[in-house]
């Protein structure tokens, strides 16, 4: 069993947030393999994500999605799979002071790990683990046989946000310990749900992707990093003004491209303030009650019969007509043409 193997971390993050828009390891030692590094560099991007990541593990595309909704700092969430790897050394990242934090989706026996230019483990990595790193400490690991991963990318200086919006002291090294992974239950929902977007970026509003990064940066500072609060949470929501002009300036781009950062911004708020202030006065997280306006606003075009479905979906918001069929049914409960043809009859059969 997983929890036999790892260390377990509780779920604390409410998992009606997470809708998309759409133990110990074994321990062992093995000669080390020759060091090397790719000469690779990309000056138009400081962050290990996307690209930059996937260079370094000999990938040709890594898809990540990507958040500013920290004024200090990106942070990001990038998958990387190769089913078929060329044999060697993973490449070298220059040293910064951030981490990445990886959810694997395959086992990965025999792993070879690597720090500050030495093999420093040899140990078996699980599907469904959560592992950190270091980048002040290069790490870097033998690439010898497919592998499944999503990786988050989390800078210093967001972890320093994080405390410094909680009132909580700063955020000391992360806990962790090369190669040992943790069974960490918000991780793996927060992967879950990130998996999706990466795969359908078309169909994943930025207040989805702001939330989920912020949620997933506060998680590790505390699991991880010790983040305690020195007061109280805000119990209070939006004072009623600030909730209409938040739901006007929303609704305004049911497209979802404007960040959390944005509208926090008009209210003079912190993000995590703006976000928990919304959901205490609507009850839904942002991204959450962006869709449902979609839905409404759905309804409200599909009283017009002639008009096909395809235009309403981008009308509404939704980036194509199965984006907004997905959508629709789960938050209705039926097909947006099983609704319209219920309405009609109901309409039908009162004249």
């Amino acid at each position: 069993m997983l929890s036999e193997q790892l260390r377990i971390r509780p779920a604390s993050v409410d998992s009606r947030s997470l809708i998309p828009d759409n133990g110990t390891a074994t321990r062992g030692t093995t000669a080390c393999r020759s060091n090397s590094t790719d000469g690779y560099t990309d000056m138009a991007q400081a962050g290990v994500y996307g690209r930059r990541l996937g260079r370094r593990l000999q990938l040709k595309d890594a898809p990540s999605l990507i958040t500013r909704s920290l004024r200090s700092a990106e942070l990001a969430v990038t998958e990387t799979r190769n089913d078929d790897p060329v044999e060697g050394l993973s490449g070298s990242f220059p040293s910064e002071d951030a981490y990445l934090v990886s959810l694997k989706f395959r086992d990965y026996p025999d792993c070879e790990c690597w720090e500050r230019g030495r093999c420093v483990i040899k140990t078996d990595v699980h599907g469904g683990a959560t592992y950190l790193y270091d980048l002040k400490r290069d790490p870097r690991y033998v690439i010898d046989k497919p592998f499944h991963s999503i990786f988050f990318y989390l800078p210093r200086s967001a972890l320093d946000d994080i405390a410094r919006q909680a009132g909580a002291s700063r955020v000391g090294e992360l806990a962790y310990e090369p190669g040992i992974g943790h069974d960490d239950a918000v991780i793996r929902h927060l992967g879950a749900s990130f998996l999706e977007g990466l795969r359908r970026p078309d169909e994943t509003n930025q207040l989805f992707v702001d939330h989920m990064l912020l949620a997933l940066t506060a998680h590790v500072a505390q699991t991880y990093g010790g983040l305690k609060r020195a007061t109280e949470p805000t119990r209070g929501g939006l004072a009623p003004w600030q909730e209409k002009r938040a739901c006007e300036r929303l609704e305004s781009d049911l497209a979802g491209k404007t960040s959390l950062e944005q509208v926090a911004a008009e209210f003079g708020l912190s993000v995590s303030h703006f976000s928990r202030a919304f959901r205490i006065s609507t009850g839904l997280p942002p991204h959450q009650w962006l869709l449902r306006q979609r839905v409404k606003a759905a309804k409200q075009l599909m009283t017009v019969r002639d008009l096909p479905l395809s235009e309403i979906a981008i009308s509404a918001g939704f980036a194509n007509q199965s984006h907004f069929t997905r959508v629709f049914s789960t938050v209705v409960g039926v097909s947006p043409g099983a609704w319209r043809r219920e309405q009609v009859g109901a309409a039908e059969s009162e004249t």
